[in-house]
């Protein structure tokens, strides 16, 4: 078969079906790369790895490893606000640009479970936004929605997997962008619990809340790329052990918290009809649907944007600010780091830690009546045109069930659910303690099942 005919999977399963026919994982990763380097859309990929850095990965590829290897031959992409040497990392802004020598955590370990980085995915600019098109280069085009945002800030993440370029690829998550293109794209999306997996070699956004997130078709590949990649890494401060557990070895859900009437926003009609078709899949799963206010939890999500958070963006990229030529940085960009960060003093910092454990202590027995949270991913799915004429309101409104998670130290996975009326994608989110990441995967697992 000549490389221009083969077939590239989009998921794991389908590689292991290759690789087990005999299939030489040298001649097909070459293509690919060759095929991604030829992609139509330019805004996936910002860059591929060339020919050199995918020898040397195919070089130290073991035959002999291939049954004890869980991810052996499996290329998978990652954004680039992550480490991978070899690569430049961008951060989607092209004077930040940095050249690792080393992987990042997360990376060293998916390499030493077998898996090949293949390229690096474009990004909101220093991984600030959830819509996807704050970003210097091309926006990535949402395979499923043409004309809508594709979701950020890892955009090109979700989208090349999306299109089955690559089986899965990582993404981070501060504040749902690694879950609201995964609803927007019609993915799964598993942000785990904060320190669950190393965040070393990460372009900070908020260090001490940044998770490095996994993009999949599916609940069960999703939670592989995570068993591979969770553990302490002993030269990451944010890093915990946090044992993963199995999602078949986990208590069944049986009661979930949903917004209630006050706390379901309005936002899109059709984002409505989607979510009442998700919880009407849970009800038939046999679930007790608890409706909650979600008060707590939108003034915690407040926190990140409105209060001294947005300072600690600013704190990790102060001395680029102030060196790069303006125009080196987006705008929108600049100002919600720069401009905002600067308005919180060390006062602001301290009420703002203070608040957050009062709305964490509030917020602690629910998980005593509720076994997890069920919330839509993304309220509303806006078109291209919409942040082109407000690029500020739309983002903030797809953060509405993601921005308290991190700073809670929940976990948290998305998953896809009922399609809207206009048959574009829609998602749910599962969201639970910290550690409670096999609970999550076992309840997402039952409603994936359910379609």
């Amino acid at each position: 078969m000549e490389p221009s005919t083969l077939s590239f999977p989009g998921d794991l399963a389908g590689y292991r079906r290759l690789y087990a026919a005999g299939e030489n994982p040298a001649r097909l990763l070459r293509a690919l790369r060759r095929h991604l380097a030829a992609c139509d859309d330019p805004g996936i990929f910002l860059h591929v790895a060339d020919e050199a850095t995918l020898e040397k990965s195919l070089t130290a590829l073991d035959p002999a490893q291939r049954g004890s290897l869980p991810l052996w031959g499996i290329p998978f992409a990652v954004k680039d606000n992550i480490d991978v040497a070899g690569m430049p990392t961008t951060a989607a802004c092209p004077a930040f640009t940095q050249a690792p020598t080393r992987h990042a955590g997360a990376v060293r370990k998916l390499v030493e479970a077998g898996a090949i980085p293949i390229g690096k995915t474009n990004l909101d600019q220093f991984a600030t936004g959830l819509v996807g098109v704050r970003t210097p280069y091309p926006v990535p085009r949402n395979p499923r929605a043409p004309g809508r945002v594709p979701g950020g800030s890892s955009s090109g993440s979700a989208v090349a997997v999306a299109r089955g370029l690559v089986p899965f690829a990582l993404g981070t998550d501060t504040a749902g962008s690694g879950r609201v293109p995964a609803g927007l794209c019609g993915l799964t999306g598993l942000k785990p619990t904060p320190g669950a997996v190393s965040s070393r070699g990460v372009i900070p956004a908020c260090r001490s809340l940044d998770c490095v997130s996994i993009f999949t078709q599916g609940v069960a590949e999703a939670w592989e790329v995570f068993a591979a990649m969770a553990g302490p890494d002993a030269e990451d401060p944010w890093s915990r052990d946090i044992p993963t557990g199995a999602p078949a070895a986990t208590r069944p859900a049986r009661r979930l918290g949903i917004p209630d009437e006050a706390s379901r926003p309005r936002f899109d009609p059709a984002a409505e009809a989607a979510w009442d078709a998700a919880l009407a899949r849970l009800s038939g799963l046999g679930l007790e649907l608890v409706p909650l206010s979600f008060a707590p939890f939108f003034e915690t999500a407040a926190l990140l944007y409105e209060g001294a958070w947005v300072a600690e963006r600013l704190a990790s990229l102060e001395s680029f600010f102030q060196s790069a030529p303006a125009e080196a940085v987006l705008p929108v960009t600049r100002g919600i780091i720069e401009a905002n960060g600067r308005r919180h003093s060390a006062a602001d910092a301290f009420r703002a830690l203070h608040r957050l454990e009062e709305l964490r202590l509030a917020t602690r027995p629910i998980w005593q009546v509720v076994d997890a949270l069920a919330v839509p991913t993304a309220p509303l799915f806006p078109t291209l045109e919409d942040l082109a004429a407000d690029p500020i309101t739309p983002n903030a409104r797809l953060g509405t069930f993601t921005n308290f998670v991190n700073l809670l130290g929940l976990a948290a996975l998305a998953v896809p659910g009922p399609a809207r009326p206009d048959g574009l994608p829609a998602g749910a989110t599962f969201i639970g303690p910290g550690g409670g990441d096999a609970a999550l995967a076992a309840l997402g697992l039952r409603f994936e099942a359910a379609a």
